[in-house]
Formats: structure tokens, sequence, C-alpha cells
């Protein structure tokens, strides 16, 4: 059926912008490189998962940044390969649950294996460039372990199925399942049983949630088959605890355990008959509700244990998927062309589709999980999303209003089915903003409430939770005092990041007043515009850098009477005397997380229409634009507010060549759950989102063209480069500047931005490029992007 999908893309694809255009790319998954950042603090999962998949298997290793469970710096031991993962998270180590491992040998037998993950785990042979024998591809992993076992892994929606390759010659090929050991080993009251005859194993446990103080409740399903052969009962089984095990007990009630006990299954089975490979499969159903729901959807999925036809279907919706954007290759380096499929494959593994496997509450609805954090990612992750995946977004909008309706406030960085601590604002608010600003007309045809998403918009707006520190707003001060004063010991959260949360809070107010237009609700459009105005509460004029007197004024956390306080505009920068870090600390009473005062100055994206290129000049030679935190990713668009977009396509392009790479350590930062990929493909494109407005900004794509379709609208968007020569390595110069765009023909009104009706009706946009980096956005009245003090967003 996905392979169906796609031909009948590119046959709605073929003769619109066939003219302009080489023949689509049928396998862009080809392109993709599921290890660019996992090494180096990039933490991405680089195991098998469908788009936005609930089983995300890989391997764990040992590394102490295995929060993805994987590391690709060969040093680093194979522990594992568990079901469960996160991607590109900060925090803690999450989920890695329930570790399928296979011993080739046991030196003193099936009672003398040692079974715990310090003394199971080797190493991966090693390639000759000093790289861990692994591979990877949309839908697929592999590695060879040092141990003679080769390793293979794919998985459907919530299973995974494993194939182990046993070196010729085993005689007892033995098997074993943890169930005890996530990432953070932080297991309480686990339960298991294995049957003696088929070898199943059903069980779970509780753990802690990774960035947050919640548990949560897990349980997979676990049965073998031989491939080729008939594998039969097992010959011996067992539980273990350590590096025990007790031969013939099928519960784990059998053993004495404590906190923190590493358990689970053991088993040996015959060899394949002499002259086949003995070949294993693990299929691995997993589920937030039972070790028999966990079951089913095993039988369910992947009722065959036929590994090769779940990896073809598994590769042909990320084909699909991935296709929905077409790039043409000519004169292109296969480096940006795999950055840009890179990008979009990362952009859709979280959030996770957890549909039918909420434990908290029963609901008809979508359940999406994951989402670990809002923060990193309403800036770039769901515009890209809206581009070519518009039922998605709906689903995880739907899905979204459903938590809110359950749990009083929307999501902010859920994970594992539970609230973890909020990093800045209720940054679902712009992530709601931007579905309904762009889809409000199809809201009802794909599901989607507006009154449902409008209440929800405004719980988190007007109500205030008992703990803002895991949802919702310190919503009463915010309406009191039309910021966070820095002064307020209110006892429902943290009295911390009081100038970078009001800020967030400002422009969760800019999206709910743009849907409040929309629905007709005047008042509440204009109450709600004047809060977004609530950003400049906490400007100060007179403060500037120390050194710098010319770069003056600054946002500032202030008290309840009014005055303001003062934080060294270096702070939490490269410069900052005091080498701060501003992240989740009861104690940082700076008033800002993860960015200096300089950086979060300039974050007021619905209100930008300032004429400020020395203080952005500055901002970059002076090093304190970071790419590596999300809060800079507008910083290199910025220019196309004050009349120069030819600065805003430099800056961008040298931040691509200088920070982002096909390597393992690819990535300026982690990953931030498709955050830095999203914004990675936006730059490749030649683009950068406004959420929860119809205006994308506009630069050149690093393509001749580009292309994508939308399957809600059935139409495709092509953008075309003109004169396009290539990239500069460096980023520096070339013939990369826009000094003219037209629509279908027609001289378009700015050249620095998108309306979204450009893509809603499927048009050809052409871009006349030039050497000359000093190009304008034109000379008309809107040739500058709307900002809401000169009557933008009307």
């Amino acid at each position: 059926m996905k392979g169906v999908y796609l031909l009948a893309f590119l046959s709605l694809w073929l003769p619109s912008v066939q003219s302009q255009s080489p023949t689509p790319i049928t396998d862009p998954a080809s392109f993709v490189l599921p290890f660019i950042g996992t090494t180096n603090g990039g933490h991405v999962f680089p195991g098998a998962t469908l788009p936005h998949g609930m089983v995300k298997v890989g391997m764990d290793t040992d590394s102490p940044g295995n929060q993805a469970g994987y590391d690709a710096n060969a040093t680093f031991k194979a522990t594992g390969f568990s079901q469960l993962h996160d991607t590109g998270t900060g925090g803690g180590i999450s989920l890695s649950n329930f570790k399928i491992w296979a011993f080739p040998n046991c030196t003193f037998g099936f009672q003398g294996c040692q079974t715990s993950v310090e003394s199971r785990k080797v190493l991966r042979n090693v390639l000759p460039d000093g790289s861990p024998d692994d591979f990877a591809s949309p839908g697929y992993f592999s590695s060879n372990l040092s141990n003679g076992i080769r390793v293979e892994l794919t998985s459907t929606r919530r299973t995974a199925i494993h194939r182990y390759t046993f070196s010729p010659g085993t005689a007892e090929p033995r098997m074993l399942v943890d169930i005890t050991n996530d990432g953070s080993q932080t297991l309480t009251f686990p339960v298991m049983t294995l049957n003696t005859t088929t070898a199943r194993v059903m069980g779970g446990s509780e753990f802690a949630s990774s960035f947050g103080p919640q548990r949560y409740t897990a349980f997979t399903c676990v049965d073998f088959a031989g491939q080729g052969f008939e594998l039969g009962s097992p010959t011996e089984f067992g539980t273990w605890l350590g590096d025990g095990t007790v031969q013939g007990q099928t519960d784990l009630n059998q053993q004495y355990f404590g906190f923190v006990s590493e358990m689970g299954a053991l088993f040996t089975f015959n060899p394949a008959p002499k002259g086949k490979p003995t070949v294993i499969l693990a299929r691995a159903g997993v589920s937030f509700i039972s070790s028999e729901q966990a079951c089913a959807n095993a039988e369910e999925e992947i009722p065959d244990f036929d590994f090769d036809s779940v990896q073809t279907e598994n590769r042909a919706a990320w084909n699909e998927l991935l296709g929905r954007v077409q790039v043409d290759t000519t004169n292109v380096s296969t480096e940006t062309i795999q950055l840009m499929y890179s990008g979009l494959y990362r952009s859709h593994i979280s959030p996770a589709d957890y549909t039918g496997e909420n434990p908290r509450w029963n609901s008809t609805e979508p359940y999406y999980d994951s989402y670990y954090c809002n923060w990193d990612t309403f800036r770039t992750l769901y515009s890209l999303i809206a581009l070519h995946d518009p039922e998605r977004f709906a689903l995880i909008v739907r899905a979204m209003i459903d938590i809110q309706r359950h749990e009083g406030w929307l999501p902010e960085c859920r994970g594992a089915t539970n609230q973890q601590f909020i990093q800045g604002g209720s940054n679902g608010d712009p992530i709601l903003g931007e579905f309904f600003v762009k889809f409000s007309e199809q809201a009802a045809s794909l599901n989607v409430s507006a009154d449902d998403l409008y209440t929800a918009l405004l719980a988190d707006a007007e109500l205030q939770p008992p703990n803002w520190n895991l949802q919702g707003r310190q919503a009463n001060a915010w309406k009191e005092f039309n910021y966070i004063p820095q002064d307020m010991f209110d006892a429902g959260g943290a009295n911390t990041k009081q100038v970078s949360r009001t800020l967030e809070h400002a422009f969760g107010d800019f999206a709910i007043s743009q849907v409040a237009k929309i629905l007709g609700k005047t008042d509440d459009a204009a109450k709600y515009e004047q809060r977004a105005g609530n950003s400049f509460n906490l400007w100060n004029p007179n403060v500037s850098v120390p050194g710098t007197p010319s770069v003056a004024g600054m946002m500032q956390p202030r008290f309840k009477n009014g005055t303001f306080n003062f934080t060294d505009p270096r702070h939490c920068s490269i410069h900052d005397p005091l080498m701060a870090t501003c992240f989740l600390n009861a104690v940082d009473r700076d008033g800002f997380y993860e960015a200096s005062p300089i950086v979060y100055s300039q974050f007021v994206p619905h209100d930008t229409a300032r004429s400020f290129i020395n203080r952005l000049d500055f901002i970059f030679e002076q090093g304190y634009f970071a790419i590596d935190d999300e809060p800079s990713f507008q910083i290199p668009f910025m220019y196309h507010y004050a009349n120069a977009p030819g600065k805003s396509t430099q800056r961008t392009r040298i931040t691509v060549a200088e920070n982002f790479n096909t390597s393992v350590g690819g990535l300026p930062g982690n990953d931030a759950s498709g955050a830095m990929a999203s914004y990675t493909s936006f730059a490749l494109a030649g683009l950068y989102p406004v959420p929860a407005t119809r205006q994308i900004l506009l630069s050149s794509p690093y393509f001749p063209s580009i292309s994508f379709f939308n399957p809600l609208y059935n139409s495709t968007t092509t953008i075309k480069a003109n004169g396009f020569e290539g990239n500069p390595a460096d980023g520096v110069g070339g013939k990369v500047f826009v000094e003219g765009v037209t629509v279908n023909g027609k001289p378009y009104k700015s050249n620095c931005y998108l309306d979204w009706d450009v893509f809603v009706n499927g048009s050809l946009v052409e871009l006349t490029l030039t050497t000359n980096p000093n190009v304008t956005c034109g000379s008309g009245p809107d040739a500058l992007p709307p900002s809401l003090s000169t009557g933008g967003f009307s």
C-alpha cells in the first residue's frame, strides 16, 4: 500500500514540474545516514523505527553519553538490544527497556552464563577506519559483535523483530531477555514469567522518568523462532539474577531480589540442523498497558516472524514520507543531499505514536508521547511537518488536546506517559497555533475540534496549575504583572527563568491571538495581541554589553514594584565571567534558561521590525550566537527584518558549513527530538518558519530546485533557483543571494518571505540569484516580513 501511495504521488508530481526538475528520487531513504550525531553529545537514535513509531529498537552501549542507547565510538561495548528509546535528548538516560542478548557459548554451561550487563557486554568488530562494524538505514540496524554474533533489527509501530546469526559450529545458542535494565537502572516492582515449552517471556517493571519526578510502567512479550529451521522448545531454561542463573525457574518471584536488581530469563536452544546456519528470531512486543497487550501487539503486527517483509514495509513507509520532498541534485554534493534527507528523517522519529497505549485514561483519540520537549521543537519541527505531513500534524494536535482535556493543561515535556520538567513557557501554544493558522479550513475534516483546540489554549493562558514545573504557566503572576517578576516565591513552582518564560508566554499569547482572529473572537484577539506585547515589559534601554556601550537595550529581570534587577548580558555565554550554564536549577536566579540575555533579547518572533544590523553583527562576530541551543535558531534570519536578506543568507550558510556535517559527530549539540534536524532541513531548503503565522522566511535553497508535496491539498510547490551554480563549501559568497522572486510567473511582493497560500495552492516559485550580497526584500509596501507593531498579522 505504501508503494502504491508513492507511485500515486509521483504521478501527481511529474506533470506539474517535470519541465523544471529531473526524475524524482524514488529511494530517498538511501540518502539517510542515521549515524549522524550518534557521538560527542548528539544523542541521536540510529536504530529501527517507523515514522513516529512507538518502538525504537536499537543497540545499547556502555557509553556515559548513551541517552539514545547508542554511541558510535567503537571503544564502547554493546550491552543489549532494547525496544524503546528516545532520540536527541538531554537529561538522564531515558528508556532503553527490555534488552535482548545472545550468547554463542557460556564457558561453564547454562548456570555459568555471565548475565549481568557488566559481565555480558562485548566490543563490536572494528572496521579499518576505526569505526564499529555497525550499519543503519531507515527501518533497519545491524551490528557484528566481537563474540561472532551478527545482530539485525527492524520494527513495526509497537513491535520489534531481532535476527541473531550465530557462528558456524555453535552447539548451544542461548538467548537472554533482560526485564529490568533501563538506561538509568531505575526499576522497581519487576514481574516476569516464562513458558517452558514455547519460551515466551512476559513481564514488565516500573521505571523512573529521565527528566522529571514521576515513574512509568512498561511491559514486554518476547517470543523466539528459528529462521529456516524449527527452533522447538528450549533445552534449558531459567531465570537469572545478576550473574546467577537458576535453571528450571519460571518466575522472578522465585528469586530473592532487591532494589535495582538485574533479572530476566535465559534459554538454551538446539542449533540448526547440520549444514544450515543457526539464525534465531526474537519478536518483542511492547505495551504501557500490560504484558498481555504486548503479546497482542506482537501477534497482530508480526504474526509470521517474517523479518525481511517487516523491513521492506518499514523502508517503504519511510520512502513514501521522505519522497514528498524532492530535490534536484544537479551540481549538488552528495553530502548536502544526505544532510537534507537525514534531517527530514530525524524530524519524524519523535513524537511517538502511542495510540492504544495510554495507561492513564480511556479515549478514542490518538495518543502521542515523547515530546521531550516542546521548548526544543516548537520553533522548527512542526512547521516542517506542516509542509509535507499535515495529517500526522493533526493527529499530534488531537493527542495534545486530549491530554489537556484529561490533565488540565497541554503537554510540554512529556515522556513515557509522564509529565517531565518544563524548560520554559507553555510551548504547546505555538504548536497548536501553527496548526490552526495553517489548517483551520481543513481542521474539521482532520477531526480537530476548533472549540477544543481553543479551550486547550485558554487553559494554558488563564489557569495556573498546581505545579508549573511540569505543565502550564505561572499564570496568576503573568496576568497580574504582565511579566514574571523575579521576586515572587509562589509555592506552585521554581522561581527561575523569569525573563525567558515571559518572552515565551508572550509568543504563546500571540499564537492564541491568531487563532482567536480566525475564530472571529474579536475581543480575545485584541486581548491576547496586547499580551503578546508583554515581551517589551522587560526591555531595559539603559543596559549595555560591558565594554560595548553601542550595544544598548537588553531584556532584564524585573521586580514586582516595576524596578529592574540586573543580569550581565554576557551571562550564560562563552564570555560569561562566572561561566554559568543556566540549566534547570532552582538556585539559578538570573532569569534566563540556556541562553544569554543578548540572545534572548532577540526573541520576539512576532514583532521583529527593528533596524539592528550592527547588533546582529556583534552577536555573530563576538561568539554570542550559539547554534547548539535552540534560542539562537532564528538569529541568522533576523537580518530579513532589517531589509538585509543577503546577510541572513550568508550567516545561515556559514552556520551550516561550520556546524553540520554527515559524520557521527556532525551536530553542534544534541538533536533535541528533531529540533536540530528540522533546522538543518529548513536551512538547506532556504527557508525559516515563523510559527503560528502564514509566513515563511525565504532565502535560497542548496539545490537547483526543491519541491514539497502536501497530500492534504494534493498539491506540489516547487522553489526553483534560477542560475544555480552550487554551494561554496565554507558557506561564504557564491551565487546564492535572492534578488527577485516570481510565483507562477508573476513578480512576488517580497524577496524575503512566502505566504502560506503559495504552498496551499501548489506553486512554482522562481528565484533570481546573484553574487551580490547587498540585496533587499524589495520596494513594495509588503516587502518586509510582517511584525505586530507595524500592523502585520492583521
